[in-house]
């Protein structure tokens, strides 16, 4: 498929360009930016982030806590591929959230996170990010911090250690993000391959519409090197 061969070039070329990043750069960033937070609650809601992607690592983890398990992982809401029975397939993951007007985490709690011990890497790195996106003016380039100036506090003093601790942590979010989705990609041939699918643009589309107007999906979530089939229903926040 040649769309599972661009993309699998695409996160070769992320991957190739994380290595070369060069460690001093996101030091100097971030100890310039001198951000802190200021626990205001904001990046756990969907008002704020979109969703929060997990690792695998992640969702082993989120597994092992009991009144928790698999009630609060849903698909990733961004649907990658879809064959021509009108499945749908992700990379991974998601947490879920509430059904209130900004969207709060399912561990969010009197504005606590009741997991922090336990919570996702994303979590544990947000703000800072490594990679590289589109910024306002149509520039391709490097993204180290996400949500300057809506939340925290800025110019606070981190030290270079601090700074350094800060870039393990994201180097490694970035990392193993990459991977997942090469693992998932590679699956996902195999996986069309075997069972004799292919992907369908035009299937793709009827069904996106059709999910986006509140009907029911069937989602294959790549998890640890196989496909978990899922429902998927477009929450509705207004309800």
């Amino acid at each position: 498929m040649k769309k599972i061969e661009s993309d699998l070039a695409y996160f070769k070329d992320e991957s190739d360009a994380l290595l070369r990043y060069p460690k001093e750069d996101f030091i100097r960033i971030v100890r310039e930016v001198g951000f802190e937070c200021d626990l205001c609650g904001k990046c756990c809601t969907k008002a704020f982030n979109d969703h929060v992607f997990l690792l695998d690592s992640d969702v082993k983890r989120i597994l092992e806590i009991e009144d928790a398990g698999e009630s609060v992982l849903i698909p990733s809401p961004y649907f990658d591929f879809c064959d021509q029975y009108g499945n749908f397939y992700v990379s991974g993951f998601c947490l879920k959230t509430k059904n209130d007007e900004i969207g709060t985490c399912s561990f969010l709690e009197n504005g606590r996170c009741r997991i922090y011990d336990k919570r996702p890497l994303i979590c544990r790195v947000y703000p800072y990010m490594l990679h590289r996106e589109f910024d306002e003016n149509g520039t391709y380039d490097w993204r180290q911090i996400s949500g300057l100036n809506e939340h925290g506090f800025y110019e606070t003093e981190l030290d270079t250690e601090d700074a350094s601790d800060l870039y393990d942590l994201t180097f490694q979010y970035e990392k193993e993000y990459i991977e997942q989705e090469q693992r998932f990609l590679k699956a996902l041939s195999d996986h069309f391959e075997k069972n004799n699918l292919k992907f369908a643009q035009r299937i793709y589309d009827l069904k996106t519409r059709e999910y986006e107007k509140g009907n029911e999906a069937t989602v294959f979530v790549y998890f640890d090197g196989t496909f978990a089939e899922r429902k998927a229903k477009m929450m509705n926040r207004d309800s």
